[in-house]
C-alpha cells in the first residue's frame, strides 16, 4: 500500500516547500510518496537511490513522468542546491550524503517527520508504539480495539503502510495506531504523539545507532511532547527511565503495564483478568476489568504484555473497557508470530520465525516447556549466553541451522552442556526439512518443537516469512 497511494490535492495557498530544493534519499515504501507529496507542493525534487535494480528503475520512471529528477546508483553525493533532505528510515546517519549535509547545514528529515509536518489542522492524533520486539502485534491489537470502539482508524507506519499515505489520503481518521522504528524516530525531531509506548529495550541495530545508549535515546523520542500518557514496561526499568527523561505536556502521566497485579497508574493481570488501575476514577481503590487472558491470541506472556500496552494506549484515548475485550477477541496475529502449525504424534510445532533477535527468542521460549528448539541464522553481532542460560531448563534438545550457528552452539556448551544438539551444516532448500526431522527425533509427546531462530534469515532465506513458510511446509510433510 506504500507507493503511489497519495491521493490528496495540492493544498490551497502557498506551500512552505514552493521552489525549495529537496533531495529524497531512497525510493521504496517511503521515498516514492515523499517525492510525490513534495513535488505536488511545488518543491524542486531530486530523488537519489543507492540501488539501480529493476524495481528502482520502475519507480524512477514513475517519478520522472511527473518531472522529478532521479539519480540511481548514487546515494552518496549531495545534489547541488539541496536545502532539505527527506530520507528513507533505514539510511544510516554516517552515510556520506548526511555527512555532506551536516557540513552544508542542510537539515535531514525522515518520512515520518514529513508526514507529521504535512498534517492538516484537523488531523487525527497519533497513538505511537516502539520497542525492540512486539511493535507490529501491539499496533494491530490497538487498531482492533479502536475499531471495536467505533473509531475510524488504521495501523500505519513501520507496519508497511506509509504514514504519508494515511495523512495525505482522502480517508478521514479519528485516531491513528502508529508503529515507529528506532530509525524512523531518529529522523523525526518534531513528532509529538497523543500517547506513546516503549514496549521493551534489548540490543538491536547497534551497528546503525552506534551504541545501546544512542539506540535507547532514539526509542525514547516517542515520549517527547506526549499529551496524555507515556506507557512503559514495568519489567524493563529502562523504558521508565526514558519516560523520566522526556519533556511532556503538562498533565501527561506515566502509565506502566505488568504481568503482575498492577499498582496505581498501571495495567496488569489479576487471577487471569487484564485490569486497569490507571484510567479509572479513584484509582487508589478501584480497578476496571478489561478482558480475560484467554481473550489474547496466543496467550503467551510476551503477547499478554503487548495486549496490556495496546489497552493502555486505547484507554488513554477514552476507549471503554468493553471495546478492549472485543478488540482483543477480534484480533488475529500475523503469520510467523508464535503460530501453532500442527500437532504430530503428540508434539506441537510452533512457528516464531519473526523472533529474529535474542530478546524475541527468549520471550518465545518462555511460553513453552519442554522445547526442542530450532535456532540459528545471521546473528547481527548478537551474543547468546544470556538467552541460553535463561532458557536452558526448558530445553529437551536443540537443532542449529544457518551461518552463525556456532555462536549458539558455544553458548549451549557453556550453559546447557547436557542438552543434545544437532548441528546442520547445510544451507540448501532441504535444510529446514532435515531440521524438522531431527527435531521430531529429539521430541517426546507433550513437547513443543519451536522455530525461534534468534537470528535474521537472509543467509538461507529471502526473509523471515519464507523461513517460517519452509518450517510449516516441513511440518506438513512430516505429518503426511
Amino acid at each position: 500500500m506504500g507507493s503511489g497511494q497519495v491521493t490528496s490535492s495540492v493544498p490551497s495557498g502557498p506551500s512552505e516547500f514552493q521552489g525549495k530544493h529537496v533531495t529524497v534519499a531512497g525510493l521504496g515504501v517511503s521515498g516514492l510518496p515523499a517525492a510525490k507529496a513534495l513535488h505536488a507542493r511545488g518543491a524542486i525534487v531530486t530523488a537519489v537511490n543507492d540501488g539501480d535494480d529493476a524495481r528502482a528503475r520502475e519507480q524512477a520512471a514513475e517519478l520522472e513522468a511527473l518531472g522529478i529528477t532521479v539519480r540511481l546508483g548514487d546515494g552518496a553525493t549531495l545534489p547541488e542546491g539541496t536545502e532539505l533532505i527527506v530520507t528513507a528510515p533505514g539510511w544510516q546517519p554516517d552515510k556520506p550524503l548526511f555527512l555532506a549535509a551536516e557540513r552544508a547545514g542542510v537539515p535531514v528529515w525522515g518520512d515520518v517527520e514529513l508526514a507529521w509536518r504535512l498534517r492538516g489542522p484537523d488531523a487525527a492524533p497519533w497513538l505511537a508504539v516502539t520497542g525492540t520486539n512486539g511493535k507490529t502485534t501491539t499496533v494491530q491489537m490497538l487498531a482492533s480495539i479502536l475499531k471495536a470502539a467505533g473509531l475510524r482508524t488504521a495501523a500505519v507506519g513501520n507496519i508497511g503502510v506509509s504514514l504519508l499515505d494515511a495523512v495525505l489520503g482522502d480517508e478521514k481518521y479519528d485516531v491513528l495506531a502508529v508503529e515507529l522504528s528506532s530509525y524512523q524516530l531518529h529522523w523525526a525531531p518534531s513528532l509529538r504523539a497523543y500517547s506513546g509506548a516503549v514496549l521493551n529495550l534489548a540490543p538491536d541495530h547497534l551497528d546503525w545507532h552506534g551504541s545501546m545508549d544512542a539506540y535507547a535515546a532514539d526509542k525514547g523520542r516517542i515520549y517527547e511532547g506526549n499529551q496524555v500518557a507515556c506507557v512503559y514496561n514495568v519489567a524493563d526499568p529502562r523504558t521508565e527511565d526514558l519516560v523520566r527523561e522526556a519533556d511532556v505536556e503538562e498533565g501527561c502521566r506515566a502509565v506502566g503495564f505488568t504481568l503482575n497485579a498492577p499498582a496505581v497508574s498501571q495495567l496488569g493481570v489479576v487471577d487471569g483478568i487484564l485490569v486497569d488501575r490507571a484510567f479509572v476514577e479513584n484509582r487508589q481503590k478501584n480497578a476496571q476489568e478489561l478482558a480475560e487472558v484467554s481473550d489474547v491470541d496466543p496467550p503467551a506472556p510476551h503477547n499478554i504484555a503487548n495486549a496490556l500496552a495496546a489497552a493502555a494506549l486505547a484507554r488513554s484515548f477514552g476507549v471503554p473497557a468493553q471495546a478492549v475485550r472485543d478488540g482483543l477477541r477480534a484480533f488475529k496475529p500475523d503469520a510467523h508470530r508464535i503460530a501453532h502449525v500442527a500437532d504430530v504424534d503428540g508434539v506441537a510445532y510452533v512457528d516464531d520465525s519473526k523472533a529474529t533477535n535474542t530478546h524475541a527468542a527468549e520471550a518465545s521460549l518462555a511460553a513453552y516447556e519442554p522445547i526442542v528448539w530450532i535456532a540459528g541464522g545471521l546473528a547481527k553481532g548478537a551474543e547468546f549466553d544470556e538467552l541460553v542460560a535463561n532458557s536452558a531448563k526448558r530445553l529437551r534438545g536443540v537443532v542449529l541451522i544457518g551461518a552463525d550457528r556456532a555462536l549458539i552452539r558455544e553458548a549451549l556448551a557453556r550453559h546447557a552442556p547436557e542438552v543434545p544438539v544437532v548441528d546442520l551444516d547445510r544451507t540448501d532448500t532441504g535444510a529446514m526439512l532435515q531440521a524438522v526431522t531431527e527435531a521430531k527425533r529429539l521430541a517426546q509427546a507433550g513437547d513443543t518443537v519451536l522455530l525461534a531462530p534468534a537470528c535474521a534469515s537472509m543467509d538461507m532465506f529471502t526473509n523471515y516469512n519464507q523461513r517460517g513458510d519452509a518450517f510449516a511446509a516441513a511440518v506438513r510433510e512430516l505429518g503426511a
